[in-house]
């Protein structure tokens, strides 16, 4: 008996096109273009989630030297000292801590400094 793969090419063909739904012109429309870009999509994604941890690291890093700088301590000598004073806070606390909290962060920027001296 002759077996027809119309529908396994179909379904296939589809669940391209439904992953390209949004994209502009042909990409959404035609399968082979469609393909493409959703595989492009795909990889795009796969960096990006790789990425996304470097670029949070990086603005907390920033928005922690920046309140450290208003009292007068760098990012890596504030890091130091708390690390000799044995406060174990990672960097999205004390970058929240330093943007919502500055009275708070500017003790912990103080128990910093007593720490070094």
């Amino acid at each position: 008996m002759r077996v027809k793969r119309g529908l396994a090419a179909h379904r296939r063909h589809k669940k391209f096109l439904d992953a390209a739904k949004g994209f502009r012109g042909a990409r959404h429309r035609l399968y082979r273009t469609a393909r493409e870009a959703v595989e492009r999509s795909m990889q795009n994604s796969f960096e990006g989630r790789k990425h996304r941890k470097r670029d949070f690291r990086q603005l907390w890093i920033l928005r922690i030297n920046a309140g450290a700088r208003l009292s007068g301590l760098s990012y890596s000598r504030f890091m130091h000292g708390l690390k000799v004073a044995g406060i174990t806070l990672d960097r999205k606390v004390l970058a929240d801590l330093a943007v919502f909290h500055k009275d708070d962060f500017a003790a912990l920027v103080e128990k910093a400094k007593a720490s070094l001296n």
